[in-house]
């Protein structure tokens, strides 16, 4: 069996896991060729210096850019972004300060992501490096300094979903259209915690502007990476950033870079195994509204003007559609127009050099003279910051990536997305309009499970000193999908610093069934339903159980997020979700009835050396833990594990 294009970056960038080609599963160290940082370095800062580790590994590795709170002229905030820069001029690393741009726009600009890299950022968006063929995936803070101490970071390799794009997009429709079209139509988490890698006749037709915004906003859609071919398209925007950046002495793209991306460009194997296969037609599309309050609903515009829905906010910001691309539809639209007395537009180019470009073609002063309202470049109001938020009773239109409640603003404020042509000509109305008239057009589902909880491979590994065997515990199980982590640690301790274990032992799943705590003991095994740990990334949903003396987690599948909390304390999790459906087989009658948390009185048997899960005289496979996953747990977490690596302890 072949490798995903994921598989076979991700083992090119391998510096410790499995001696055979690597799949689904794995957890591995990899070694990042950069890890971006924006304005949340000084909390990535204060993980490094509590692992003590003294200086960055490899200073050309990290990249720090300062974006997300830069209208913040406080003392506070001016005083971080100096000990910030301070930092990185003491060891080495490139900074980017305030105003330069946003990172994920520096990144890609600045030459830091090339085709089949492997770049990370403490930053959910980084899946926009997969628009240059490379794998883009985020990170957590604690993993960052992990990065800055040795170089290295571990990584699951998640399933793969192949969305094959065919046809061609009607002039108006635009990448964005797109990526909310996916995220509406298939809302049902079939990307959740996946690969997604987007391949077929129709990626040709597409920019490198609407790739880059496929890419990044297929974080909501719920992948861990989304990951484009390189093309034509791919090499072209290379030269012309290889062009940029050698006029001001820059060489991190060369011309043999080219030359070899041109000749042998990183594809998958032919016989890769996929979990899920999508087609979209492009040619079907029209264009539509995401929200509000979330990308899983979305509107054809024609159906949306026909709401008249006013609005009172507009945004063409954000790492998702402010570059030249995008400013440039909202200035055709906006050009001879204004904005609506009613309506505030707000207007932040992606990065300053966008902006310098959009101003050199006249764009800029286009968008400025219908009553746009500039801002620097940054994120700003797409994560809630500086001016311009949604206020109470408003509703607001943003060719931002997300729309959550609350995100731009307040709770009690609506937010649709929608594409930065759409979002100009809405400015212009005074309500969500396009700038020419759609009729409604319906898009077809087209979608093949290719392999759905398929037990992995059975093989043996080694166990490590320190690392059991097996182990043994009364199974725990609790049903429910999705199950969050104020669910398992509630709101109203998360942000208490001072909750002794005791306590959190007794509120663990308080939020998800009350009697939890009572009915539970030590040594137990939990185990529960798909994306475990879905929700807010709080380190004590982990914490919490651990203090119970919960011994581990099984879950048919965990957020991403909770399994690297999970493990960077040393605490294991493995995903069998052949287990949890026969579990929600058997109990199909008490789940039916409303029951939060089921105890049968079995026991479970968790074999780590073979990979495999003994119940009722049944066996169950899972990923067997490797050597980087045993290290952790080992060890007690990712932190003690630098510190011994460095000789600290």
């Amino acid at each position: 069996m072949g490798q995903t294009i994921v598989e076979k970056i991700a083992q090119a960038h391998m510096a410790e896991g499995p001696k055979r080609p690597l799949r689904t599963g794995d957890i591995i160290s990899v070694r990042p060729r950069h890890v971006m940082t924006h304005d949340n370095t000084s909390a990535v800062m204060k993980k490094f210096k509590t692992i003590a580790a003294g200086r960055i590994h490899d200073p050309r590795q990290p990249v720090f850019a300062l974006d997300h709170d830069i209208q913040n002229t406080d003392a506070s905030n001016l005083l971080k972004y100096s000990n910030i820069e301070a930092f990185a001029r003491a060891h080495g690393v490139d900074f980017y300060p305030a105003g330069t741009g946003i990172g994920h726009q520096i990144m890609v600009e600045k030459g830091y992501v090339v085709p089949g890299s492997f770049v990370v950022a403490s930053d959910s968006h980084s899946n926009m490096y997969g628009a240059l063929g490379a794998i883009g995936t985020p990170v957590v803070r604690t993993d960052a300094a992990a990065i800055w101490a040795t170089g290295e970071t571990w990584w699951q390799i998640p399933r793969t979903v192949q969305v094959v794009l065919t046809g061609k997009l009607a002039p108006g429709v635009t990448g964005k259209d797109v990526i909310i079209t996916l995220c509406g139509l298939y809302n049902k988490e079939e990307a959740l915690n996946a690969a997604v890698e987007f391949t077929g006749p129709g990626v040709a037709s597409l920019s490198m502007d609407a790739r880059l915004t496929i890419s990044n906003m297929s974080t909501e859609w719920g992948a861990l990476v989304g990951w484009f071919p390189v093309d034509a398209v791919t090499l072209a925007y290379l030269k012309s950033r290889r062009e940029k950046l050698s006029t001001a002495g820059i060489e991190r793209i060369r011309e043999d870079d080219l030359r070899a991306w041109a000749a042998s460009p990183p594809l998958p194997d032919a016989d890769a195994a996929y979990a899920a296969r999508i087609t979209l037609d492009l040619s079907e599309l029209t264009p539509h509204i995401s929200g509000p309050d979330t990308v899983w609903k979305m509107t054809s515009l024609a159906e949306m003007e026909k709401r008249r829905v006013a609005i009172q906010k507009a945004y063409l910001v954000s790492c998702v559609n402010s570059r030249v691309e995008d400013l440039a539809e909202a200035a055709r639209v906006l050009s001879g127009k204004k904005v609506a007395p009613q309506v505030k537009f707000y207007l932040a180019a992606a990065s300053a050099e966008v902006q310098a470009e959009a101003e050199r073609r006249g764009i800029w002063n286009t968008l400025l003279q219908s009553g746009a309202v500039a801002l620097s470049p940054g994120c700003g109001p797409c994560i809630g910051l500086g001016t311009g938020l949604l206020e109470a009773g408003e509703v607001g239109i943003s060719a931002t990536n997300r729309n959550f409640k609350g995100r731009m603003g307040s709770r009690d404020a609506l937010c649709y997305l929608a594409s930065p042509a759409v979002v100009a000509a809405s400015a212009v109305a005074g309500y969500i309009s396009g700038p020419v008239e759609w009729q409604r057009r319906e898009v077809t589902r087209r979608t093949e499970v290719i392999a759905s909880a398929a037990a992995p491979a059975r093989e043996k590994v080694e166990i490590l000193p320190g690392f059991p065997r097996e182990l043994r515990g009364r199974l725990v199980f609790l049903p429910q999908d999705n199950l969050n982590t104020d669910g398992i640690y509630g709101k109203e301790y998360t942000y208490k610093d001072d909750v002794p274990m005791e306590q959190m032992a007794q509120v663990v799943m308080h939020n998800y069934d009350p009697e939890f705590a009572a009915r539970t003991r030590a040594t137990d095994i939990v185990v529960s339903g798909f994306n475990f740990g879905t929700g807010s990334s709080r380190e004590q949903a982990v914490t919490a159980l651990r203090a119970k003396g919960i011994t581990m987690v099984i879950a048919g599948s965990f957020s991403q997020t909770y399994l690297r909390n999970a493990f960077n304390s040393g605490y294991p999790c493995v995903e069998c979700p052949e287990l949890v459906l026969r579990l929600k087989e058997q109990f199909a009658q008490p789940i039916a009835g409303g029951q939060k948390t089921l105890i049968p009185e079995d026991e479970i048997v968790i074999d780590f050396a073979s990979g495999t899960i003994h119940w009722r005289g049944a066996q169950f496979q899972f990923a067997a833990l490797g050597s980087v996953a045993q290290s952790l747990v080992v060890v007690g977490g990712v932190e003690n594990l630098i510190r011994r690596r460095l000789g600290l302890t």
